[in-house]
């Protein structure tokens, strides 16, 4: 059964890998290993605004907004397929990104375990 749902959309450029504290406030460790990991300067701003906006989408399903939950501590990873997953002990969570030129996305949708 659905128990919440999600979206949200960001500017890309809106982001600046350039923020160090900012990243550390919205990126995990793990995540951040990911962010190293991406070649160009493009691929790692896509990376940043798609974990920005699959949080907040996450949060916005909870229905708790910004603020009780840290960003640092919700964990945007990718299985062995690349399919972007967030790990909950109480939900499965149905997790999407998406990017164009100018935009990032994510769709969050969660089912009670």
């Amino acid at each position: 059964m659905i128990s919440g749902v999600g979206v949200d959309l960001v500017k890309i450029n809106r982001f600046s890998i350039g923020e160090k504290s900012f990243i550390n406030k919205i990126l995990s460790s793990n995540e951040i290993i990911l962010l190293a990991d991406r070649k160009s300067e493009r691929r790692k701003l896509e990376f940043i605004a798609g974990r920005f906006a699959a949080k907040e989408a996450y949060l916005k399903a909870l229905g708790v907004g910004i603020g009780p939950i840290p960003f640092r501590t919700i964990e945007v990873l990718a299985d062995e397929n690349g399919k972007p997953y967030i790990k909950d002990d109480d939900y499965n969570v149905n997790l999407s990104i998406t990017h164009t030129e100018t935009d990032a996305c994510a769709f969050v949708v969660l089912e009670k375990k």
